[in-house]
């Protein structure tokens, strides 16, 4: 903040207001009230929240908690988010909010209109690089709640051959997978996708279908599963009885070129030499290589910062967290995604997910 002239951050998002604070609720789901969190240059953060949340609030090392009776239609905390930032920010001075990609301001944009006006004139100004400098490396206490949520979330991947059969619902593997994941520790399950279909399947975002498993199929389970506030994401693929040839061998090309990508990774390398390495390897074996990014940064939320594309230079550091993430066209409109999660350490990168099988798991036909 220093370096980047700003007085104050003003937070509004649940990961950074999580990050400083410890404020951890599913509360958020809500988007009924406004949270706010001022990390003054100097001094201790002010939360300025709705008073329903300050009991919770209160269990953190937060002391400075101001709130107003929310929702309030006429007066949503703007007036004391105003009065708390013209404490703590000279009338010469900038207020930082992240403004860049992967954020968001989550404030009504009229409220935030009022509250610049009345704030003038101090300087409101982009603290997208302070946040995500200090949110992109993880501590030692960090990794090990990723590593943990990693650890559950393996259990109930290995698993699934052993419940999942021909003839069962996707819709109904998607329940009952997510229920395991539950059993096994997470908090819970903040993101399931995945995708059944012959061959190979055609996206991964997609809801799970009431269709059920047939011989032949891929089947795909990519979880972002929650503990302590951090996340884990990566997926495992699974055969419906023997996989065909083109799917045996883009499973074992993307298991082997990612097995390539963690020995080679060194901190100093950029995202993009990362997505290089991926896409190369798989052209090398003969194969297409997926369009978009082959992973991404993980922690407080599902993805983060840097995206490993061809288009993203980020020098990677040690400590940060992230996922290799290369995928493989099997044939026209079919694919296979293999995603695993680890952490950059001085002299490379230590897996955080279970290894996936080198052979591709099989679910009974």
């Amino acid at each position: 903040m220093a370096e980047d002239g700003l007085d104050a951050l003003l937070l509004t998002c649940p990961a950074d207001v999580f990050y400083v604070s410890g404020f951890l609720t599913r509360f958020w789901e809500s988007p009924a009230r406004p949270w706010f969190l001022i990390v003054p240059a100097a001094g201790d953060p002010i939360a300025v929240i709705p008073a329903i949340g300050a009991p919770l609030m209160a269990r953190s090392w937060i002391t400075d908690i101001r709130t107003w009776e929310a929702p309030d239609p006429e007066d949503d905390g703007v007036s004391l988010l105003e009065q708390s930032l013209s404490e703590a920010v000279p009338q010469t001075g900038a207020i930082g909010i992240p403004m860049g990609a992967e954020t968001h301001l989550r404030m009504p944009l009229a409220d935030f209109r009022r509250l610049s006006d009345r704030l003038a004139p101090r300087r409101i100004a982009d603290a997208t690089a302070v946040v995500r400098r200090v949110r992109e490396i993880k501590s030692e206490a960090e990794i090990a709640k990723i590593r943990t949520v990693c650890h559950l979330a393996g259990q109930a991947f290995d698993a699934v051959p052993g419940w999942a059969t021909a003839g069962m619902g996707v819709d109904a593997v998607f329940r009952r997978f997510q229920g395991a994941l539950l059993e096994a520790g997470a908090d819970w399950v903040a993101y399931l996708a995945g995708a059944a279909a012959p061959g190979g399947y055609s996206d991964v975002i997609s809801p799970a279908p009431a269709d059920p498993l047939r011989a032949g199929d891929i089947l795909m389970l990519d979880t972002g599963a929650v503990r302590d506030g951090y996340f884990c994401d990566f997926d495992r693929n699974y055969s419906v009885g023997p996989p065909s040839d083109p799917v045996r061998r883009a499973h074992e090309a993307l298991w082997h070129v990612t097995q390539d990508t963690l020995v080679a990774l060194r901190p100093g390398v950029t995202a993009r030499d990362l997505h290089r390495q991926m896409h190369d390897g798989l052209v090398r074996r003969g194969l297409s290589p997926g369009s978009g990014r082959f992973g991404h940064g993980l922690g407080l939320t599902l993805t983060e910062w840097p995206s490993l594309s061809d288009k993203d230079s980020t020098p990677l550091r040690t400590g940060m967290v992230l996922t290799l993430e290369p995928s493989v066209m099997v044939t026209p409109g079919r694919m296979l995604v293999h995603e695993e999660n680890f952490v950059l350490g001085d002299h490379g990168a230590e897996l955080l997910s279970p290894r996936a099988p080198q052979t591709l798991p099989e679910i009974p036909p």
